[in-house]
């Protein structure tokens, strides 16, 4: 399958916008968070000549506005769109996106949108000392498993496990997006790395909110396996 790169930190490209946030785009069909902002995103979306009509879905990992922020921009070109939330997001989000037009579809389990492209349902994650509900989007190739995430508050780990539990027979092909690991223990980093060594994870790809740190770190583990996710890449999954 292949993922295009609407939004992150950094481009490939100087005419591409850049920011806080991810933005990840699957089989042209299968929007992954929104970044921070709509009228940066819909630039890119433009430079890269990406055919919102196309657009079948979005996936909203979580409550943010790092992830959200473009998402009304997009529901003002595609009306009716359908957008995947966890049950456990807030009542204020549910109805913006019911406000603009969008099909609002809340799941709680492992549930397939579209062909071999699965959302992980609800992740129970933690912040600022509140309950914070997270999805990551899961595709199934002939490669394996490619898992996309955008912060990882419940934990990159916890996040993968579930995903060995739901796909037992399964191997895991890669692993990409925020890992939120910006400020962690330089030691936490590389046990975390070691473990998706231990779990099988052929190509690591830490980006948005892992840290500066931890990508230096994936990246000497996994060498020529390491992903570098900026705005305008693609990558095959």
């Amino acid at each position: 399958m292949q993922i295009r790169v609407l939004f992150d930190k950094k481009a490939q490209d100087n005419n591409l916008k850049v920011g806080w946030g991810l933005s990840l785009l699957v089989e042209g069909k299968i929007l992954f968070d929104t970044g921070e902002n709509g009228d940066w995103l819909i630039d890119n979306i433009k430079e890269l000549k990406i055919e919102t009509g196309k657009l079948e879905a979005v996936v909203i990992s979580h409550d943010h506005w790092d992830h959200t922020g473009g998402l009304w921009e997009i529901l003002d070109k595609k009306k009716g769109l359908k957008v995947y939330a966890c049950l456990g997001f807030s009542r204020e989000f549910k109805e913006k996106v019911r406000n603009f037009g969008g099909e609002l579809i809340e799941l709680d389990k492992l549930t397939e949108i579209a062909k071999n492209i699965y959302v992980s349902g609800e992740i129970s994650g933690v912040y600022n000392e509140q309950h914070l509900p997270e999805q990551a989007l899961i595709l199934k190739t002939a490669k394996g498993l490619s898992v996309l995430t955008g912060c990882a508050h419940p934990g990159i780990i916890k996040i993968l496990e579930k995903v060995k539990a739901e796909f037992p027979k399964q191997k895991l092909y890669s692993v990409f997006g925020g890992f939120h690991l910006g400020g962690t223990d330089r030691r936490i980093i590389e046990i975390m790395a070691e473990k998706f060594k231990e779990m099988g994870v052929e190509k690591a790809g830490p980006t948005h909110c892992s840290g500066q740190e931890a990508e230096e770190i994936f990246k000497k583990r996994y060498g020529n396996n390491f992903i570098t996710v900026k705005v305008g890449q693609v990558i095959e999954a």
